[in-house]
């Protein structure tokens, strides 16, 4: 009898154990993306701030207390679809670059008096991969114990990213020339995150987002949403080429992929692809290259499943310079490839 007793005594001390009594990590922790939010601020023209958000994230603490955070980029809600893409396509290149992660290494002695303190705020050192460069940050946040299975993290104030610092203002000066403003070379991101108890069941490092996801809507763009996008993707100059020659190098098929699901989704329009060199050279040479450098482009999408007839390519050499050529950095703009909607 006694041996009885003293087993349900056990028991019932290790069911009512406070959860975060045995160590602030124990079972792990999941990224709850419906309670959570991921913000960031830009400026404009010096003074007029726009504030925009992911919608598709994920992630979670490990049982060692590793954090993992993927956002989508492509996800980016300005709340204005052509704006969408402009930061799609211009600014973040999720072409080629479809998500950020931030990953961190928690000391469990930074929040072991957690359930006892209730909120307490710490200096967590962080890594984040952006757009093909990885830096370390460390970043003020304030965790909050709401319960036994429920924990907030969010940063105190808004974390300032130099955008040089991860190869970001080419893109800045893309999106200043399509959307005809400055934009301050910085921006201010916020992160409010809520995390459920119970996410050992995905490991440190496999916890992923889906990086294909998108606000806009499934199916066909109508006409007008057409035309924007394949304006936008004429000034993102995301189509490249060896030097002199019509083969297209690597990083622009990524970009023609997108390409072409966009195409996919605007039916019954031609499209012409327009082969566009600088002055540099004989003029008869440059009209040779510029078309066989859109019928480049042209094969590569018939490669990817658009009907030919649904193409057209048309070179036209230096004919319509977008600047002067007066300079190595204007005539970088003036070799490009345009692709507009015929009928």
């Amino acid at each position: 009898m006694f041996r009885i007793t003293l087993s349900i005594i056990t028991l019932f001390l290790l069911i009512t154990r406070p959860a975060m009594a045995a160590g602030p990590f124990d079972g792990g922790w999941q990224l709850t993306p419906e309670s959570s939010a991921i913000r960031f601020i830009s400026i404009k023209k010096g003074s007029i701030a726009e504030s925009s958000r992911f919608a598709a994230f994920s992630g979670g603490i490990s049982e060692t207390g590793e954090a993992r955070i993927h956002i989508a980029l492509d996800s980016v809600d300005t709340s204005i679809d052509l704006r969408n893409v402009r930061m799609r396509f211009l600014f973040f290149e999720t072409f080629t670059y479809p998500e950020a992660v931030i990953t961190a290494q928690i000391s469990p002695d930074q929040i072991a008096d957690l359930a006892a303190v209730q909120r307490k705020q710490i200096d967590l050192p962080v890594t984040l991969s952006l757009h093909g460069v990885t830096a370390g940050l460390t970043v003020p946040v304030a965790v909050t114990l709401l319960n036994e299975t429920r924990v907030a993290v969010a940063t105190v104030q808004p974390v300032i990213l130099k955008l040089e610092d991860f190869n970001l203002n080419p893109g800045r000066e893309k999106l200043e020339e399509a959307a005809g403003v400055t934009i301050t070379p910085v921006g201010l991101v916020s992160m409010d995150l809520m995390f459920e108890r119970g996410g050992a069941s995905v490991p440190a490092g496999t916890v992923t987002a889906g990086s294909s996801a998108a606000l806009e809507a499934s199916g066909d763009f109508s006409r007008e949403a057409c035309t924007g996008r394949f304006e936008i993707l004429s000034q993102g100059r995301s189509v490249n080429f060896a030097p002199s020659t019509a083969r297209l190098d690597a990083n622009s098929r990524d970009f023609l992929n997108s390409l072409s699901d966009i195409i996919r989704r605007c039916p019954g329009m031609v499209v012409e692809v327009g082969g566009h060199t600088d002055s540099q050279g004989k003029a008869a040479w440059n009209m040779t290259l510029s078309e066989k450098r859109a019928a480049a482009v042209n094969q590569y999408l018939q490669l990817k499943g658009i009907p030919a007839e649904r193409l057209v390519a048309v070179g036209y050499g230096e004919t319509t310079p977008l600047v002067s050529n007066d300079n190595a950095q204007n005539r970088a703009k003036n070799r490009r490839i345009e692709f507009k909607v015929l009928n």
